[in-house]
């Protein structure tokens, strides 16, 4: 929306025209830009709802840059699914243990770098060979049966992120272990999101919110708001956000056990598994991170899940800008810490 401020320098740069106007019955101070209307779509991709919430000046503009958005979104989903069978990360994973370098298309290079950095810095909690024990992982959910113990050793042994070997200028990726399989579930959506927000920047659209089921980014707030308000995910089902953040330019994402889990022989498991052990997490804990981008707000948030306490802030506390809140479900109750930039992101008080 023009403020009047710009009406007033507007007048001023087309000033040689002002006589032409007043002769066509036309005030040209009264020419201004249309403010801004809200938009809202949403679209089943990578097994989810994606929602973007946009600010347009008409509904032409909005409709096609969330068309563009979600294509971007379709095309990624048959790059880096698991689920898809003729996805390139399982064409990749089929050519484990054979020797073969696999040229990388930009997408999966990028994805594949992002996760091999993490996975140095958080000793392995963050592991995008995974799959054979994500896999073991669906299955016990489904069944609501407990993996065998031999399954889930094998399983473990295969899950090492030293075994990608990376050509010359990363161009290529050779997976060295056989049975090895690479599962992007903790990365892939963040990074998603980040690209049709891209995309919806390429389209003239610079106030927006996409929402992969989830994993949110935003970039600048809607007219006439100091930033998007957007609700923490509550550690409990079916529970109301107690605070909010106010963020702009940011992405936000929980990761926990709230929403998936399974209990076998009377523990519960989450759906996070722990690449170290190749078990689901039973520890209560989510974890709420704030980053500049989506990508390494859904990746991190991962990381901190699995790492605790103490070892996952130090994670977040260790990337530019970003914040994360823990909580942790104990006998005795809540318990919830927050690294020191997190009071930043906070929403003011309703007054």
């Amino acid at each position: 929306m023009f403020v009047w401020a710009r009406e007033t320098r507007w007048c001023r740069l087309f000033q040689g025209s002002l006589l032409l106007l007043t002769l066509l019955g036309v005030d040209a101070c009264t020419l201004t830009a249309a403010e801004p209307e809200r938009f809202e779509f949403e679209e089943q991709h990578m097994g989810m709802p994606f929602r973007i919430v946009l600010y347009a000046e008409s509904a032409a503009i909005a409709n096609d840059a969330a068309k563009a958005a979600f294509s971007r979104i379709e095309a990624l989903n048959l790059t880096l699914s698991d689920y898809e069978p003729e996805s390139e990360v399982n064409r990749l994973s089929a050519t484990a243990g054979t020797s073969q370098k696999v040229p990388l298309s930009d997408d999966l290079r990028t994805i594949l770098l992002q996760a091999q950095e993490l996975s140095q810095k958080s000793d392995g909690a963050f592991d995008v060979t995974i799959g054979p024990a994500v896999r073991l992982w669906r299955q016990a959910r489904r069944r609501k049966v407990m993996p065998k113990e031999a399954d889930l050793k094998a399983a473990a042994a295969l899950v090492d992120f030293r075994q990608l070997q990376f050509g010359p200028e990363n161009k290529t990726v050779e997976m060295l272990r056989k049975g090895q399989r690479i599962d992007l579930g903790g990365i892939a959506v963040g990074y998603a999101v980040d690209e049709a927000m891209k995309i919806l920047k390429t389209k003239g659209v610079t106030s927006a919110l996409l929402d992969g089921s989830g994993d949110i980014a935003v970039s600048l707030p809607p007219p006439g708001e100091s930033g998007w308000k957007i609700g923490v995910a509550p550690s409990e089902q079916d529970k109301a956000p107690t605070q909010y953040l106010l963020l702009t330019n940011a992405a936000v994402t929980t990761s926990g056990d709230a929403f998936q889990f399974v209990e076998l022989g009377g523990k519960r498991y989450s759906h996070i598994v722990d690449p170290r052990t190749g078990l689901g997490l039973t520890d209560r804990l989510s974890a709420t991170v704030v980053a500049p981008t989506c990508i390494v707000a859904d990746s991190y948030a991962t990381a901190a899940c699995i790492l605790g306490l103490e070892k996952g802030s130090a994670l977040i506390d260790s990337v530019p800008e970003a914040a994360v809140l823990i909580v942790r479900q104990t006998a005795e109750g809540v318990d919830a810490h927050r690294t020191h930039r997190w009071v930043k992101y906070v929403a003011p008080a309703a007054k």
